[in-house]
C-alpha cells in the first residue's frame, strides 16, 4: 500500500499505520493460536477493520486455506484491499453477514470488534450460522479502561474537555456476558481467559492524538462541534496528555498496559 503524510491520512489509514502494528497484531497472533489454524481451513475474520487477523491467517495457511474478511466500514476494507488481494474482503454487516449460498467456515474470528455492534445476539448467532459442525469460533473484546491506569487517565483527560465519556471499545470486556451469548447462540465447549500484554508505540504522541480523537468521537459533546473545533479539542487533550506520556515513555518508547478476555468455543 502507498503511504500518505501522516498528516494527510484518514483514519483508517492512520489506524492501519499507527496501531495494527503495535496493538492489534501481538492480540491477532493469540487469537489464531487460541483457535488452531491446520491445513485447509476455511477462515472467517468478522469485523476485521483493515485484516490483520485475516492477514496473519492467510499467512499461517498459504495457498491452501481460504480467508474472507468483513467489515461495514467501506474505507477500513478499502484499506484492508489496498494492502492485499490474496483474502476475499467483504463490506458487510455482522449481523447479516454477506455469505455466499451454503458458504460456511471451520474458523471464525472476531477481533475488538464485537463491544461495537448493537444487537451482539444477531451477531453471534450470524457467526454460528456460517460455521460448519464441529467449526471454531474465538472472540476477544478489550476489559474495562478502569483495570489499564494509563487508559483510564487519558480518559479522565479528555472528559476535562468533553464531559462523561463512554468508551465503548472497553464496554464488554466481562467473562461471564460473553460465554452466555455464546452459549445462548447454540456454542459448546465454551471458554475464556483475561490476558495482559504491556503495548509499546515508539511515538507515545501518535497514540495519544489518535486515542483522543477517538475518545472525543464518543462523547456527547462531539455531537455539537464543528470540524475544526473538534480538532482543536484534540489537540488540547493531547497536549494536556504529555506529561503522562512522558511518564510512561523510556528508550524503548511509550508503554501501557492492557487486558483482554479471550472466548473460544465450538459449533
Amino acid at each position: 500500500m502507498t503511504k500518505l503524510p501522516f498528516a494527510k491520512m484518514g483514519f483508517p489509514e492512520m489506524y492501519e499505520e499507527a496501531l495494527v502494528r503495535p496493538l492489534f497484531q501481538p492480540w491477532a497472533a493469540l487469537l489464531l493460536d487460541d483457535v488452531g489454524l491446520t491445513d485447509g481451513d476455511r477462515v472467517l475474520d468478522v469485523a476485521c477493520g483493515t485484516g490483520i487477523v485475516a492477514r496473519l491467517a492467510k499467512e499461517r495457511l498459504g495457498a491452501v486455506g481460504k480467508v474472507v474478511g468483513i467489515d461495514l466500514n467501506p474505507q477500513m476494507i478499502g484499506v484492508a484491499r489496498r494492502i492485499t488481494g490474496r483474502i476475499d474482503w467483504r463490506e458487510g454487516d455482522a449481523t447479516a453477514l454477506p455469505l455466499r449460498d451454503k458458504e460456511q467456515f471451520d474458523v471464525v474470528v472476531c477481533q475488538q470488534g464485537l463491544q461495537f455492534i448493537r444487537d451482539k445476539p444477531a451477531a453471534v448467532r450470524q457467526m454460528r450460522v456460517a460455521l460448519d459442525t464441529g467449526g471454531r469460533l474465538a472472540v476477544s473484546t478489550w476489559c474495562s479502561d478502569e483495570d489499564s491506569p494509563v487508559l483510564r487517565e487519558l480518559r479522565r483527560i479528555a472528559e476535562r474537555h468533553t464531559g462523561p465519556i463512554s468508551d465503548t471499545r472497553h464496554s464488554f470486556g466481562e467473562a461471564g456476558p460473553l460465554e452466555a451469548l455464546l452459549r445462548d447462540a447454540g456454542f459448546h465447549h465454551i471458554q475464556s481467559k483475561t490476558l495482559s500484554r504491556t503495548i509499546r508505540f515508539e511515538d507515545g504522541s501518535v497514540f495519544v492524538r489518535l486515542n483522543a480523537m477517538a475518545l472525543v468521537g464518543m462523547s456527547t459533546a462531539s455531537t455539537a462541534m464543528s470540524a475544526e473545533e473538534r480538532e482543536q479539542v484534540v489537540a488540547a487533550i493531547a497536549s494536556d496528555s504529555a506529561a503522562l506520556v512522558r511518564a510512561h515513555t523510556d528508550a524503548s518508547g511509550f508503554a501501557y498496559e492492557i487486558a483482554a478476555t479471550v472466548a473460544t468455543a465450538r459449533a
